[in-house]
C-alpha cells in the first residue's frame, strides 16, 4: 500500500447550503455537486486538483453542537494549506473580518491559523515551511504564538512552502 496523502473530508453538518456560503465567500471554495434540496455539497478548494475536498451533508437545525475533544472522540480539525505566507496574511485578514478567527500559532514546521465554521467546527489554515529549514523541528511539538509579520520578515511574502 501507498498511501500519497488525504483526499478529503467529509462533515455533518447543520444545513449544508449554509457551510457553502462560507466556505466559497471565505476560502474561496467552488461548488462541483450541490443537492437541490439542501442535503449536500461537494467543494473544492481554489488551487486543488482534486474532484472536492471537502462534502457537507446536512442534519439540521436541531443537531446539537459536536463534543469531540471534550466530552467524546471525533475529529479535532481540518488543515488547509496555502503556498506563500502573503496568502495566510490575507487569510488571517478574512477570518478576522469574518470574525471567525479563534487562535494563531507557530508550530515550528507550519505557521497556522484556526477558525471555525458557522457550526463551530475547527479549521485551520496554514503555510508549511521548506522542509530544508526544518533542522530539528522536524521531530518536535511546538506550540508558540504566530508573529506573522516576523515570519513574513523571515521568509519573505512569497517564498512557497513545503518541499
Amino acid at each position: 500500500m501507498s498511501i500519497i496523502g488525504m483526499n478529503h473530508a467529509v462533515l455533518y453538518v447543520r444545513d449544508a447550503r449554509v457551510h457553502k456560503d462560507f466556505y466559497s465567500r471565505v476560502l474561496g471554495f467552488t461548488t462541483n455537486i450541490e443537492d437541490s434540496n439542501g442535503q449536500f455539497v461537494f467543494m473544492r478548494a481554489p488551487n486543488s486538483s482534486n474532484h472536492h475536498d471537502v462534502a457537507f451533508f446536512s442534519v439540521g437545525g436541531h443537531a446539537s453542537p459536536s463534543t469531540a475533544g471534550r466530552q467524546s472522540v471525533g475529529l479535532y480539525h481540518i488543515a488547509w494549506e496555502v503556498e506563500t505566507l502573503a496568502e495566510l496574511e490575507e487569510t488571517k485578514k478574512t477570518l478576522e473580518r469574518e470574525g471567525c478567527l479563534v487562535g494563531a500559532s507557530d508550530h515550528g514546521v507550519n505557521k497556522s491559523l484556526y477558525a471555525v465554521d458557522p457550526d463551530g467546527i475547527e479549521f485551520e489554515v496554514m503555510w508549511l515551511t521548506p522542509e530544508k529549514f526544518w533542522g530539528d523541528l522536524e521531530t518536535s511539538a511546538v506550540i508558540e504564538p504566530l508573529d506573522l509579520e516576523g515570519e513574513i520578515e523571515k521568509f519573505g511574502r512569497d517564498l512557497k512552502g513545503g518541499s
